[in-house]
């Protein structure tokens, strides 16, 4: 869990209660470099369950997509696990789901990666933003033009992969801050190729997801985002080249 400046809002007893209770689930506290007192914060809820709880803690702040890809090889590289996922620290899915897509893939060891998504259905309770929720909408029809998959919600902040695909995806850094998980798929393309992306990667609705007014990604990145988006098209195209 990648968390910046999270000194007033993070969700202290939501995660010491999903630790105590998950025992066999280790829960990596990525420290993005914060200038307030969230290392603090960390530090003591690492205490609190030493056995499941680690603090890896970065220097200097490097964005979202590096302290996510940081944070996955230092669990990869000193703790045995099968699974390696990321999740907001701001619990816009609740870590209980994020069990639920584990247990998923362990059902269906087939798929190496097993992928949230947001999509509005009957039972689930889906709470946006609506002005997000709209430009959301604009900018997946966009990426699903460009990644050429079926995939509805490739922005979705809760995955979980195999190590073998961790190895294969995040050895080297990406191009943008906030578009990682597009940068992800096109990785994962070009590891296993674009027709067998569906036995490979399923994409799971979630049961909840709250969108918190106090994300970090501005509105004015909207018009960046643009601009992001040709970057990695063009980059992976090349390397596919």
């Amino acid at each position: 869990m990648p968390c910046y400046n999270e000194e007033k809002r993070f969700p202290y007893n939501a995660f010491l209660s999903f630790a105590k209770n998950n025992q066999d689930v280790l829960l990596c506290l990525v420290n993005d470099g914060s200038k307030d007192n969230t290392i603090s914060v960390l530090r003591a809820i690492q205490l609190e369950s030493p056995n499941n709880i680690s603090v890896y803690s970065l220097e200097k702040n490097s964005g979202k997509s590096e302290a996510v890809r940081q944070g996955t090889l230092y669990v990869h590289k000193n703790f045995h696990v099968p699974l390696i996922g990321f999740l907001d620290a701001d619990l816009a899915t609740i870590p209980e789901e994020w069990l639920e897509m584990a247990k998923y893939k362990e059902k269906y060891p087939q798929f190496g990666a097993i992928v949230g998504s947001r999509i509005q259905r009957l039972g689930a309770d889906i709470n946006r933003n609506d002005n997000r929720s709209l430009l959301s909408g604009i900018i997946k029809k966009f990426i699903r033009i460009i990644l050429k998959t079926t995939f509805q919600d490739t922005q979705c902040g809760a995955k979980i992969m195999t190590k073998e695909i961790i190895e294969n995806t995040f050895q080297t850094k990406f191009l943008t801050k906030w578009l990682f998980d597009v940068e992800i798929s096109h990785r994962m393309i070009l590891q296993f190729g674009r027709e067998k992306m569906g036995s490979i990667c399923k994409e799971v609705p979630l049961k909840s997801w709250i969108d918190y007014d106090e994300s970090k990604v501005k509105m004015t990145y909207f018009f960046k985002l643009w601009l992001d988006l040709y970057q990695i098209g063009k980059t992976y195209k090349l390397r596919k080249e």
